[in-house]
């Protein structure tokens, strides 16, 4: 526990710098850092506190003020902090940076009461895919890529920047992918309904069968389950969590970005795999294939260029580019086939083959946005490196 001295000492360092400026004001490099290391602590939180809630809610009936719950709003309650500390103050993102924070925040904000209005009126609200749950996911979506733009711009060349920026990257992966994890409890829970070693309480299985106008059976377990169509697990992976791994490539500008983005995810996953099920509750799928696609993104970049110079002087810089990309969507392909494989060998949800063709238009489309997107916004540091330096001294 931190003594009154040490909380002297820190009021005395902090209360100088709050005064009222406007976006993209010139940064000292201590303060910078101390605010984007309270968005890590904030987006670890989230996530600790979301995981949990995700197994919580396939194994007891909801509850408001469930464990997982508080400590997910224990980091909104720091992001809240540290989205008021930006904008009164100024420091450490510009206005494009500060919009999209305050947007997020604002979006998940009023999120969170229609939610609880929804559980209200509709009861358990068995999916994760509902109106006011999307909801949740876009607020945090702006907010984290917010935090990205402000980190991308702001912090200095080196190791810390690119970590750092690989770790928020990942935080965005995990936001984006969030909603699937119901398909990636739900199939293990039916798999272990199969096997009489059911994980969801009697209360929780009763409350859903109610709510079906079913007895308690396997029509049922399904339904709570998986209550959306096969289609959209492979689709919305591949699309939506491809094209973070794309993003993420193009920020950190190096081969390999991709892969270790994904991984980082998948490895938070691997690590709250066994927390969860030694502690009795119900554990998920792991997707791996994701560690797949993000090597896939790396080798399409890797190839691309090439592919585009040798072509370059007959047909032109963005028919090259557009022509690379198509390869890269075909290439994404391959992710389906890993899929397939972790569905028989390790478990997935149940993998709707047909359509991966709606999944690699997608894909093919989404990657075009973020190519055209990054060639129309080149963004320039809030400040040169000289100038945080000099903030300091």
């Amino acid at each position: 526990m931190k003594s009154p001295a040490s909380f002297k000492k820190a009021a005395e360092w902090a209360l100088p710098h709050w005064t009222r400026g406007q976006a993209g004001r010139e940064t000292p490099q201590d303060l910078f850092r101390v605010l984007y290391s309270g968005w890590l602590l904030a987006f670890t939180l989230k996530v600790l506190g979301s995981a949990w809630d995700v197994s919580w809610h396939f194994k007891w009936l909801r509850d408001d003020l469930a464990p997982p719950h508080l400590l997910n709003s224990a980091g909104t309650a720091l992001a809240l902090a540290l989205t008021v500390i930006h904008g009164y103050t100024g420091y450490g993102v510009d206005k494009a940076a500060l919009r999209l924070i305050q947007w997020g925040t604002g979006i998940f904000l009023v999120a969170v009461p229609l939610d609880l209005i929804n559980h209200r009126v509709n009861g358990l609200d068995i999916t994760s895919w509902s109106p006011s749950h999307i909801m949740l996911y876009v607020g945090t979506f702006f907010m984290i890529a917010g935090v990205i733009r402000g980190w991308f711009m702001g912090a200095p060349p080196g190791r810390e920047r690119t970590v750092v920026l690989g770790a928020f990257l990942a935080f965005f992966l995990e936001n984006v992918h969030f909603p699937e994890q119901h398909q990636e409890y739900g199939i293990l829970s039916i798999g272990a309904w199969d096997n009489h070693a059911t994980y969801a309480e009697p209360i929780l299985l009763q409350f859903a069968a109610d709510q079906l106008g079913r007895p308690v059976d396997r029509t049922t377990m399904t339904g709570f389950a998986l209550p959306v169509p096969d289609v959209l697990y492979p689709v919305y992976a591949v699309v939506a969590g491809l094209s973070v791994l794309v993003v993420a490539r193009l920020l950190i500008g190096r081969f390999g970005a991709a892969t270790l983005v994904a991984a980082a995810y998948v490895g938070v996953r691997m690590v709250a795999w066994p927390l969860l099920t030694f502690t009795g509750f119900p554990p998920s799928a792991v997707p791996f294939f994701l560690i797949v696609g993000g090597l896939l993104v790396d080798v399409a970049f890797l190839v691309r260029m090439p592919a585009a110079r040798a072509v370059l002087g007959s047909i032109g810089a963005t028919a090259a580019a557009y022509g690379a990309l198509v390869a890269q969507s075909a290439i994404m392909g391959q992710v389906y086939g890993a899929l397939k494989g972790q569905e028989g060998l390790l478990g997935a949800p149940p993998l709707a083959t047909s359509s991966a063709v709606w999944a690699g238009f997608g894909l093919l489309a989404a990657w075009l946005a973020v190519e055209w997107i990054a060639a129309k916004r080149k963004p320039q540091p809030i400040q040169a490196p000289a100038a945080i330096a000099t903030a300091t001294t």
